[in-house]
């Protein structure tokens, strides 16, 4: 080795002392803090501001789902000087036993350990207060962040819950995780809901005593504004608090509105009857006779028969949809061939998802009429042989109730930025038509009707205001034998109000009452108390208590339809529902906000219209 070799090797090797020297000194210096952690002294403390995670509001800034600053609360197990008093103290504070806490401390496989994560901070403040008096040494905080819902139970389902590492794993949680989580030190973003809390809270009553009442396993009750497709709320029970995930199981935490997937029954004669009047395959003086059951012995010498709740003699559309007439929905199917029938329940959203916003929606079951049998049409007619979901019984009742235009259903409205600058909506799909406006006006009618004299939705009816009503009793499957049950039913209800304009959709199915469980007996009286309470809430005008909101001026339209052709017009004056034709068009974006009339447009009319523009209107 050359003298100049020589002295570099030697600087090297100073060097490499020197940097391993500077290691091992900064090793010790952080040991023997840790040792030593004085009282008052959080052990992991954070070296920087922790980002949080975004709120979770409903539509009217109501927080719902909210960061907080927890802790974990740990143990080091040399520096526990006084075994029986740190056991004694800490036992209260943390809500463990005494025997609990001394047996995790002295089993441990290490002399660190948690006791408890995410404790509150009036846990850590008792902890925090012992230590500064020199008591509880070996127990320190690991600064955290968590999640709280200040509203417990309410919306649960629909809004899910996080685990560790502050992370959703269930609900609206989990699906806009990426929006609510905090990312490279940024806190989170905010996701407004379409829910309403107070709806949300009138729904979870009526269920929680719909399912007292009847004894069932679960019940299901969602309000919509068919205008916009937004959730109003959707209460599923039994329910559970997402603030002690550990003492519910799946069936609590299950969100069975968008997850699960029944036979809905006779309220699915309102589809399936409007999709024959759309195809003409029957029309309203189109007449069949209804001995009290359907009979037809097929090709094959099969003898299909399916029963009737009464003997209905001759029956029409209306007639089928007033008494909930199986043989006349059975044989009007006859009429249709199958393919286009498919066709058109398809249209109504059945076999798919609608994009809701909440995870693991099913898209139910509804096979092709290819894979059909000679007993599939008429027994799909009065809604078996269909699985669905109630998200999609309220996404196909849209369509009644907008004059035959189907707005997909959502549960967020939008995502806001954490400081407020940005606002992003959220659209679960588009507008389309599938039902002329005569044949959602026809049906609307059919089902008002039901709720007079001896139709089958009378137990719903309220006076002074009329309502389109549509029952259901439906079978489930018997999972042993794989038949039909004769013991378990679902039993529902479906109620668009006001039923002229229809400016709210309700749905409710009890699942597996006990006792009586015919759906115009036990879930029309349900859907009554909350259609009353709604009504009332929500200020939709009824005879005994119009309600009237006046500026002092009158606006009166320009006669005609709306048409956005080379300029914007002036929409001043126009209705929301008079807006709705507008949203089926793909050349432009239209942003409708509130309720009544418009009173402010952006851009101004006569501006010129480009491709793609976005008009936003203020209805007041």
């Amino acid at each position: 080795m050359s003298p100049d070799q020589d002295k570099r090797f030697k600087r090297r090797f100073l060097l490499f002392i020197a940097v391993f020297a500077f290691s091992a000194f900064f090793v010790l210096v952080r040991y023997f803090a840790v040792m030593i952690n004085s009282p008052g002294t959080e052990l992991f403390s954070p070296v920087q501001e922790l980002a949080e995670r975004g709120s979770i509001l409903d539509r009217n800034g109501r927080v719902l789902a909210l960061q907080t600053r927890l802790g974990n609360v740990s143990v080091w197990r040399p520096d526990i000087t006084d075994m029986d008093a740190l056991v004694e103290e800490l036992s209260p504070i943390l809500e463990m036993g005494e025997s609990d806490i001394r047996y995790r401390i002295e089993h441990s496989a290490s002399d660190f350990l948690y006791l408890k994560k995410q404790a509150e901070q009036s846990v850590l403040q008792k902890i925090r207060s012992a230590r500064s008096v020199n008591r509880l040494r070996g127990i320190s905080i690991e600064p955290v962040m968590g999640r709280i819902y200040p509203e417990k139970e309410l919306a649960a389902q629909i809004i899910g819950f996080t685990g560790s590492g502050n992370t959703g794993l269930g609900g609206l949680e989990y699906s806009f995780d990426a929006e609510l989580g905090a990312r490279d030190g940024q806190n989170g973003n905010q996701v407004i809901l379409t829910i309403d809390a107070n709806v949300q809270h009138i729904l979870e009553n009526v269920a929680a005593k719909a399912l007292e009442d009847n004894m069932a396993e679960s019940v299901m009750l969602i309000a919509a504004d068919p205008r916009t497709g937004d959730i109003l709320g959707a209460a599923s029970a039994p329910g559970f608090d997402p603030n002690n995930i550990q003492d519910s199981g799946e069936p609590e935490r299950m969100d069975r509105t968008s997850i699960w997937a029944y036979e809905p029954g006779s309220v699915f004669k309102v589809f399936s009857i409007a999709a024959m009047l759309e195809a003409e395959a029957i029309s309203e003086n189109t007449m069949f006779s209804c001995p009290g059951y359907y009979e037809r012995v097929t090709s094959l010498g099969e003898r299909i028969v399916i029963n009737c709740q009464g003997v209905h003699g001759r029956v029409g559309a209306r007639d089928i949809i007033m008494y909930s007439c199986n043989a006349g929905a059975a044989y009007a199917s006859e009429r249709m061939y199958s393919a286009p029938f498919h066709e058109a329940l398809a249209a109504f959203g059945f076999g798919s998802r609608t994009g809701a916003g909440t995870p693991g929606e099913t898209a139910g079951f509804f096979r092709g009429a290819e894979y059909w049998s000679d007993r599939s049409k008429p027994t799909i007619a009065m809604g078996q042989e269909i699985a669905v979901s109630a998200l999609q019984i309220v996404q196909a009742a849209t369509a009644v109730a907008n004059d035959g235009i189907l707005i997909p259903p959502r549960f967020v409205s939008r995502v806001v930025s954490d400081d407020g600058q940005s606002s992003r909506e959220y659209r679960s799909g588009r507008a389309r038509r599938i039902l002329r406006a005569e044949t959602a006006r026809a049906m609307r009618d059919y089902m008002r009707e039901g709720t007079l004299g001896l139709g089958i939705g009378r137990n719903a009816r309220i006076g002074d205001i009329a309502l389109a009503v549509k029952t259901g009793t439906a079978q489930t499957i018997d999972p042993e034998t794989g038949a039909y049950s004769d013991a378990d039913f679902i039993a529902s209800c479906l109620v668009l109000l006001p039923a002229e304009q229809p400016s709210l959709i309700i749905y409710l199915a009890i699942v597996k009452p006990r006792g009586n469980y015919y759906g115009a007996t036990i879930a029309a009286p349900a859907i009554r108390e909350t259609a009353e309470q709604l009504i009332d809430y929500l200020g939709i005008p009824r005879g005994r208590n119009p309600q009237v909101v006046h500026s002092g001026s009158i606006v009166i339209p320009a006669d005609g339809d709306l048409v956005v052709g080379e300029r914007i017009p002036d929409f001043s004056g126009f209705s929301k529902r008079s807006l709705v034709p507008l949203l089926l068009r793909d050349d432009l974006v239209l942003d409708i906000r509130g309720e009544g009339w418009v009173r402010r447009q952006t851009p101004p009319p006569g501006t010129p219209f480009t491709p793609g523009m976005t008009i936003v209107l203020e209805l007041e």
